[in-house]
C-alpha cells in the first residue's frame, strides 16, 4: 500500500526498514515524548518493526514517512481509533507531519467504519499538540500520571477527529 502528497510517500514497512527505523527509534530528541524510552539497540527496534508489518496485514493503517526516498518518519493507526506520528528531528518545522497526517487521515476514513480517531499527547509535546489541532483533532479530556516513562511519569491529553460527515 502507497499513498502520495506533494512531497511525501507513505508505505507500509518491510524488514528492509530496520535500520532507518532504528535511527528514528533510538533518537532521544524524537522519543521524548513517545511511549517508550529510545531504543537501546536495533534488538528493541527489531520487534516494534515486526509487530507493525503483522499489525498491517490485519487491521492496522500505520505508514512510513519517505521524502526524497528517505524514512524520515512514521504515521498511522495501530488499530482504529488510535492514531499516532513519529518524526526524525532533523524534519521538524517544515509541515511534514501534516501532510503525511492528512494522507492517512483521509486514508482511514475511506476504507474503515471508524467514528473518529483519537490520540493520546504528552502536554509537553507542543509540537505534535498544534499539528493535531490543525488537523482538526478537539480536546476530549486530561489524565495526570498515565504511563511510566523510565522513572517519570507522564500527564496525557486525549484528542478526537470525528469522522468527516459526507453530504447525501
Amino acid at each position: 500500500m502507497e499513498l502520495q502528497t506533494e512531497r511525501l510517500t507513505l508505505r507500509h514497512p518491510t524488514r528492509d526498514d530496520l535500520g532507518p527505523l532504528f535511527e528514528i527509534m533510538s533518537n532521544p530528541a524524537a522519543m521524548r515524548f513517545w511511549s517508550t524510552l529510545p531504543h537501546a539497540s536495533i534488538e528493541v527496534t527489531r520487534p516494534w518493526l515486526e509487530r507493525m508489518i503483522a499489525n498491517n496485514q490485519s487491521e492496522g493503517h500505520q505508514f512510513l514517512i519517505l521524502l526524497d526516498d528517505r524514512i524520515v518518519g512514521e504515521v498511522g493507526s495501530w488499530r482504529p481509533p488510535d492514531f499516532g506520528f513519529i518524526l526524525h528531528p532533523d524534519f521538524w518545522g517544515q509541515g511534514i507531519a501534516t501532510e503525511a497526517a492528512r494522507a492517512v487521515i483521509s486514508h482511514i476514513f475511506a476504507v474503515t467504519d471508524t467514528s473518529d480517531l483519537q490520540a493520546d499527547v504528552d502536554p509537553r509535546n507542543a509540537a505534535s499538540l498544534h499539528v493535531l489541532a490543525r488537523l482538526g483533532f478537539v480536546e476530549t479530556g486530561r489524565a495526570a500520571n498515565t504511563f511510566l516513562l523510565g522513572e517519570q511519569w507522564c500527564d496525557s491529553i486525549y484528542l478526537a477527529l470525528p469522522r468527516p460527515h459526507v453530504p447525501l
